[in-house]
Formats: C-alpha cells, structure tokens, sequence
C-alpha cells in the first residue's frame, strides 16, 4: 500500500477530504518523529508502540567478498504490534 492508497482510504473511512486526510497523515508522522528523536516511546493501545533502541558496533562479513567490516552503533527503530492487532491479523 502506498502512501497515497492509504490516505485516500483514511478519506472515505473518516468522510473526509483527501486533501484533509493527506494533512492528518503528514501530521501524524510529524508528530511521532518529533517524539522517536526525543527518545521518547508512542503508544497505541491495541495498535502497537514505536520506540527508538540503540544498536551497539559489531563486526560484519560482507557477502561480496567475504571480508570483516566494522559496522558502527547507531539508533533503530522499533515496532512492537498489540496484542489486539495481532490477534486480528492471524
């Protein structure tokens, strides 16, 4: 699904404009990008939660040719699904 699919979708569910639908989207992801840099965690009750987890350095192999690379720390982010929704997708 695109971005573009999935906010004509949110249109006709909430009956309202793409236009309006396309800017609650861009404000969602604003909002929730605001709070992963912060370090904070966003919650959904029965959704999921987003959070931002430090990976450490760590030696990797590189499929091509086969040598060790060092790889550095960085932060990733992490989603973890509710149990609601994962109750619904099985």
């Amino acid at each position: 699904m695109t971005k573009k699919e999935f906010t004509d979708k949110m249109a006709e569910r909430a009956g309202m404009s793409k236009a309006d639908a396309q800017k609650a989207f861009e404000a969602f992801l604003g909002v929730t990008k605001e709070y992963l840099q912060a370090g904070e965690k966003v919650a959904f009750l029965g959704f999921g939660a987003f959070s931002v987890q430090d990976r450490p350095a760590r030696t990797a192999r590189n499929p091509k040719d086969g040598k060790m690379v060092e790889v550095p720390a960085k932060k990733a982010i992490k989603f973890k699904a509710g149990s609601e929704l994962s109750q619904n997708i099985q």
